[in-house]
């Protein structure tokens, strides 16, 4: 029985116009080393890091592999990136908030779930830091007290869409797949929990509707969502 649900958080609990946030996220990261690099190589060295990051599947941080990755390009100015790099979720991230919006209907259905006993977590792919998922749950207009478990940059080892980003979770909420529900916007990396045996719910609101999309076991719009929750039984 389905007692804990897992929520993407960009395009999910975050309503957000996807092309918007990464513009200007990277405008508003770039500023802080024009010193080193135009927009354009400052964009190819952190998508390579971040690659590098999706691709791991050995037993290290997604902070690790992405420094590490990053250590081959700046080489001894690693720690000067770094400290960049926290000042801006300090300061200039709060920019980017602009492109996303809240939504009544997903915000409603959270607080449902939580009263009817449902245990919350946040499956978000967990390649940025812990400062900017805490902003971003506060921009959805979310408690993030509310969820027993959030992954981030810093504590997990594996991204979306490897299905060992999914069996982490589990472990870490102490949960089976039959137990939960993953709710999200994309139809692979989100979706791909169902190769776990996790039921999935997609949000049509934002979908990301990739080549090699999987089906969902449920979808649809907020509202949706919202009159499915509503049917959902109280955890005893």
């Amino acid at each position: 029985m389905i007692n804990t649900i897992l929520f993407d958080l960009d395009g999910t609990l975050l309503p957000m116009n996807l092309d918007a946030f990464m513009n200007l996220y990277f405008g508003s990261l770039a500023k802080h080393f024009t010193d080193k690099h135009d927009l354009e190589s400052f964009i190819a060295l952190i998508w390579g890091a971040t690659k590098a990051m999706i691709a791991n599947t050995e037993h290290r941080t997604n902070e690790e592999v992405f420094m590490e990755a990053l250590r081959l390009s700046v080489n001894e100015q690693l720690e000067e990136y770094q400290s960049r790099f926290t000042h801006f979720y300090q300061t200039d991230f709060d920019a980017v908030r602009q492109s996303v919006a809240r939504n009544e209907d997903i915000l409603l259905a959270v607080k449902m779930l939580k009263e009817k006993g449902y245990k919350l977590v946040i499956a978000t792919n967990p390649m940025f830091p812990r400062l900017a998922i805490q902003k971003r749950i506060g921009w959805a207009g979310l408690d993030i007290e509310d969820f027993s478990y959030v992954t981030s940059f810093e504590d997990n080892h594996y991204c979306k869409p490897q299905p060992k980003f999914y069996q982490e979770v589990l472990s870490e909420v102490g949960k089976t797949a039959s137990e939960c529900l993953m709710v999200g916007n994309d139809t692979y990396e989100d979706l791909i929990a169902g190769k776990l045996n996790i039921a999935t719910y997609l949000i049509e609101d934002h979908a990301i509707v990739r080549d090699h999309a999987l089906e969902p076991t449920y979808q649809g719009t907020y509202k949706d969502f919202l009159k499915f929750v509503y049917e959902l039984p109280k955890i005893a």
